[in-house]
């Protein structure tokens, strides 16, 4: 029988490494336990000295830097891939940014520019990934992105980022009809809350966990390396049926009431 989590001779990018503690470096464990090759970035100058050793445990053959904000950052990324690889599996997406101050206070207060520069990092990012990969994907291929159960229901404190998480997993839907001829999937990974640096941005995090923990069937919150093992199952040809979809991984909280 063949093994349903095989990524051998496939090739792909995670984008969202920021230390060993967040969900891209879960999932790139996993992409890679599956034998896949990786590429992986890092946000900027700062961050280097915490991303690239975690890059050279993973073996990737690559390890760029990918702000997304900076003009040609994205591009210059795939344009290293396509010289180095010629091709592309997959990738994951996992990046997202609020203005503090905008994250702080209620949606209703939110700025203008703080609202634009959230969709944009975090949502629209995903949209030119899928377009810059499409080229790359010549046997098809799997993009995938994380979001948060915020998106359809209101978490305190987590304010203007519900809508820009809606708008990421709508966005995951329409790409999916998109690159559907190019026989590429498009997934949404929705992570219960883990611990990241990411998640220290929002306003009473700890009672957050402690509320998931509560709702949550078995009362245990998921892991990161449970995170990276969806996300390498929708990789692999195992999860070619599959596509357009939010996949819960979070141990249940979202059937709860």
């Amino acid at each position: 029988m063949t093994q349903i989590i095989d990524l051998a001779g496939k090739r792909g990018l995670v984008v969202g490494i920021a230390n060993a503690h967040s969900i891209a470096h879960g999932c790139a464990e996993a992409l890679r336990a599956a034998g896949a090759e990786l590429a992986v970035t890092y946000l900027n100058e700062k961050a280097e000295p915490f991303v690239r050793p975690l890059a050279e445990a993973l073996g990737a053959t690559l390890c760029l830097p990918c702000d997304v904000r900076a003009p040609g950052q994205l591009e210059a990324v795939f344009a290293r891939i396509a010289e180095t690889w010629g091709k592309l599996d997959f990738v994951l997406h996992s990046i997202a940014f609020a203005p503090r101050e905008d994250l702080a206070t209620g949606l209703v207060n939110c700025s203008a520019e703080g609202f634009a520069l959230a969709m944009d990092v975090s949502c629209h990012s995903f949209i030119r990934m899928a377009r810059l990969s499409q080229p790359l994907m010549t046997d098809g291929g799997c993009l995938m992105t994380v979001t948060f159960f915020g998106s359809n229901r209101v978490v305190e404190n987590y304010n203007l980022m519900g809508p820009v998480k809606a708008a990421l997993e709508s966005s995951v839907r329409t790409l999916a009809v998109d690159l559907a001829a190019s026989r590429i999937r498009v997934h949404a990974l929705s992570a219960g809350p883990v611990k990241t640096r990411a998640a220290s941005g929002i306003g009473r995090f700890d009672e957050l966990l402690e509320r998931a923990v509560e709702r949550t069937p078995a009362h245990q919150l998921v892991t990161i390396e449970e995170i990276g093992r969806v996300a390498a199952f929708l990789a692999s040809d195992g999860g070619k049926p599959l596509t357009g979809s939010v996949t819960y991984v979070d141990g249940g909280a979202h059937v709860m009431a």
